[in-house]
């Protein structure tokens, strides 16, 4: 039994990712096709040519056509007359009070995500849930404290095993432990449950780097 449990879990973890890759890829497939089915199923009504019969072959003229598009209105905006346009459209969507919030929010989003810089993103440590635990987190953007001036960060805490729920953590920028792990390394360690990762991890901060963030901040003039 021992033998047989250990093979299967074995299988599982095999299987697991290549299993999940192909749910997420068949989605995204799916809903590129779904957008750009209509359009190919009317081609092939106005062309009623034989080959254009098979299901199969309009799914992947579906899902074509759909990257097309994309790209089309990709390299449209990109131009100053298409941004211009964009920005217009994007004002009359402003106006719309339910519509707005989500947008607004997808967009910021998709923003954070496709945009690299060298401030964002980091992993780190924080306190959680208790003083003495720490929790990986993604530092997503830094704020200052409206009454004392003092330096907040901004951090999303991933549950482990299932990301897809987080705490957002707002705490003081000297309780955050910088550390040396990637982006991916860190996401290995969460979806693991820290059963994969690295050999090291930079769990307290150094000396130097305790002292400098333990000094009180300049009054504000």
């Amino acid at each position: 039994m021992r033998s047989l449990q250990r093979n299967i879990l074995a299988g599982i973890i095999t299987i697991g990712p290549l299993f999940v890759t192909w749910l997420i890829f068949s989605f995204l497939a799916g809903a590129l096709a779904k957008a750009g089915l209509p359009v190919v199923e009317l081609l092939a009504a106005i062309f009623p040519e034989e080959w254009l019969d098979h299901s199969w072959l309009q799914y992947i003229l579906a899902i074509l056509l759909t990257l097309a598009v994309l790209y089309v209105v990709g390299r449209v905006t990109s131009l100053v007359v298409g941004r211009q346009a964009f920005r217009l459209f994007e004002a009359v969507l402003e106006r719309l009070p339910i519509v707005a919030k989500i947008y607004t929010s997808v967009r910021q989003l998709l923003d954070s995500m496709m945009v690299k810089k060298e401030s964002s993103q980091r992993v780190v440590l924080v306190d959680f849930p208790i003083p003495g635990q720490k929790a990986i987190g993604f530092l997503t953007r830094t704020m200052t404290d409206a009454t004392t001036g003092e330096l907040l960060a901004a951090v999303l805490l991933p549950n482990a095993i299932n990301p897809t729920s987080a705490f957002l953590q707002i705490v003081p920028i000297e309780r955050v432990t910088e550390t040396d792990l990637n982006m991916e390394q860190a996401m290995s360690m969460i979806m693991t449950g820290g059963a994969v990762g690295p050999e090291t991890i930079r769990f307290t901060k150094p000396a130097l780097m305790a002292e400098e963030e333990a000094k009180p901040l300049a009054p504000l003039a």
